[in-house]
């Protein structure tokens, strides 16, 4: 009797779990490409903020190749790269890069930079999850701390002012938060010096974004 009233409660579960389990996908299946396509205007919103429709003529979102390498990028994982350029000619790019040395994990950036110097046209965060009140300061919803880089770029990988003020650089530090800003700090510095090195070839390679995801 108790056997079998276990077996009634196990098929009552196993028949529940399926049909919570077929209405995510369902409801997956049927809200991927609305997210995606709020994804995709995200980025643009943000790209568009960086680099101005002004500044290029292509697809700016669309014209995207990716970039691996962990030392300068922050990730094994292919980082996204939207490259502008006017008649055919590079003028800025916008490097997706990680850094992976915040307070509560790793801090994901995108970078944009002007062609072939490298200056700092702008920075934000595309991910974080540091310690709300602190951390989170590099947020643009609650300071505008990351206007600090734009119009600059490290003199090099050892550049000693490319460090918050505590270090003996220019950036300003947050009270109580000081691991949050210069992880950011070390990871756009990076991110200069890789598109410095790599900077034709990062033009030259073919867009591959669409397909990789």
């Amino acid at each position: 009797m108790m056997l079998s009233a276990a077996r009634k409660n196990g098929l009552i579960l196993g028949i529940f779990a399926f049909i919570c389990t077929a209405i995510l996908v369902g409801t997956y299946q049927l809200t991927k490409s609305r997210i995606a396509q709020q994804q995709e205007n995200q980025r643009l919103a943000i790209l568009n903020s960086m680099i101005p429709k002004t500044a290029h003529d292509n697809d700016l979102y669309h014209d995207c190749t990716l970039l691996t390498n962990a030392p300068y990028l922050g990730s094994h994982d292919p980082q996204p790269a939207f490259r502008a350029r006017k008649g055919g000619k590079p003028v800025a790019a916008a490097l997706e890069t990680i850094a992976p040395d915040g307070y509560n994990g790793a801090i994901s950036l995108i970078v944009a930079m002007h062609y072939p110097d490298g200056t700092i046209m702008g920075v934000d965060v595309l991910a974080e999850q540091e310690t709300p009140g602190l951390g989170d300061k590099i947020e643009r919803r609650k300071t505008h701390w990351l206007d600090e880089f734009t119009g600059k770029s490290p003199t090099g990988p050892s550049d000693p002012a490319w460090a918050v003020k505590k270090d003996g650089g220019q950036f300003d530090q947050f009270t109580g938060a000081t691991i949050t800003p210069r992880a950011v700090v070390k990871a756009v510095g990076r991110t200069v010096e890789y598109f410095r090195l790599h900077r034709d070839e990062i033009f030259a390679a073919p867009s591959q974004c669409g397909e990789a995801q």
